[in-house]
C-alpha cells in the first residue's frame, strides 16, 4: 500500500536526509517510526503526501508515483497530523476547521454537519465551536488537527509526534483512539520520541538514523536490543528495562504497568504465600 524503494533525498542545501530508503507498510498496520532529531522521520512522512519528491528512487501509495499524484490526491486517502499544528490550521472557527477538509472533498451539507458535531464532541472541543484556532492551546490544537483528519475518514492516518502538549488523561484517551482506528482497518503510522506511549500498543517499530532506516520488526524485539537503541539515540522503555533487571522474569516482558503489577503481586503472593 505505501513502499518505498530506494529512496535518497537530497534538500537544495545539499544535505542529505533520507539514504537509500526501502520500506513496505501494509494496509491495517500500526507501525511507529523512531529516532532522534534530524534522523530523517518528518521527511520521510512528508513523501507519503508528496510534500517532498524522492532525488532518487520511488514512492508508491495505493499504486501511485508520488511523483506523478498531487498532494490534494494523495490527502484523501492518507491524513496527515504534522507535529507542529500551527501549520496546518488557518480558518476563522473550530468549526470551519473541520469542515473545510469536508468540503473540499465533495461531502454534502448534512453529512458535513453530522461529522463535525462528531468530532468536535469527541474530542472534546464543543464549547471552542466558534473560537478562533489560534485561541487554543497546544494541545487542544493538537487535538482539533486530529479531528480535522478523522472526520473525512482516511485509509491511512500518519501522527506526527502526536503526545506532545497532551496530559495524561488524553494521551490514554489517544492510545484508545489509535487502537480503535487500528482494529477498524486503519493503517496508523505514528512518529514519535514517546518511547513510553508507544509500547504499549505493540507496533512494527522501524528505526531511523542519519536518513536511513536501521531496524524494522516487532516492537518486542526491536525495543530489546539495547545496543541498536543507544546507538540511535532511542531511549528504552522503562518496562523492558524492569523486565530485564528481575532475577525471576515472565516468558515476555511487560506490555503495560497492569502487566507488571500483576506479575509482581503474584510473586509476592507467593513468597507470603
Amino acid at each position: 500500500m505505501i513502499e518505498f524503494e530506494k529512496v535518497t533525498f537530497v534538500h537544495q542545501s545539499g544535505v542529505k536526509a533520507l539514504q537509500d530508503v526501502n520500506l513496505r507498510i501494509r494496509k491495517g498496520e500500526m507501525v511507529s517510526i523512531v529516532g532522534e532529531n534530524g534522523a530523517g522521520k518528518t521527511t520521510l512522512v512528508k513523501h507519503i503526501i508528496g510534500l517532498l519528491k524522492p532525488t532518487e528512487g520511488r514512492v508508491n501509495v495505493f499504486g501511485k508515483d508520488t511523483r506523478d499524484a498531487s498532494t490534494a490526491q494523495l490527502s484523501r486517502m492518507v491524513g496527515v497530523a504534522f507535529q507542529n499544528p500551527d501549520h496546518q490550521l488557518f480558518c476563522e472557527t473550530v468549526e470551519e476547521e473541520i469542515a473545510f477538509g469536508l468540503k473540499n472533498f465533495g461531502f454534502s451539507p448534512d453529512v458535513i454537519e453530522k461529522r463535525i458535531n462528531w468530532a468536535l464532541g469527541f474530542f472534546g472541543l464543543e464549547k471552542y465551536r466558534k473560537n478562533p484556532p489560534i485561541t487554543l492551546s497546544g494541545g487542544e490544537k493538537k487535538r482539533l488537527t486530529l479531528a480535522c483528519i478523522l472526520a473525512w475518514d482516511p485509509e491511512v492516518i500518519i501522527l506526527d509526534e502526536p503526545t506532545v502538549g497532551q496530559d495524561a488523561i488524553q494521551k490514554e484517551k489517544l492510545s484508545e483512539i489509535v487502537r480503535m482506528l487500528n482494529s477498524m482497518g486503519k493503517t496508523v503510522v505514528i512518529v514519535s520520541h514517546d518511547i513510553e506511549f508507544l509500547w504499549p500498543m505493540q507496533p512494527r517499530v522501524v528505526v531511523m538514523s542519519s536518513g536511513k532506516i536501521v531496524a524494522d520488526g516487532e516492537a518486542s524485539s526491536v525495543m530489546n536490543d539495547s545496543y541498536l537503541l543507544e546507538k540511535a539515540r532511542v531511549t528504552q522503555p522503562q518496562l523492558i528495562r524492569l523486565y530485564n533487571s528481575m532475577k525471576r522474569k515472565p516468558q515476555r516482558p511487560f506490555r503495560d504497568v497492569f502487566d507488571a503489577e500483576r506479575h509482581i503481586m503474584e510473586a509476592l503472593s507467593v513468597r507470603t504465600g
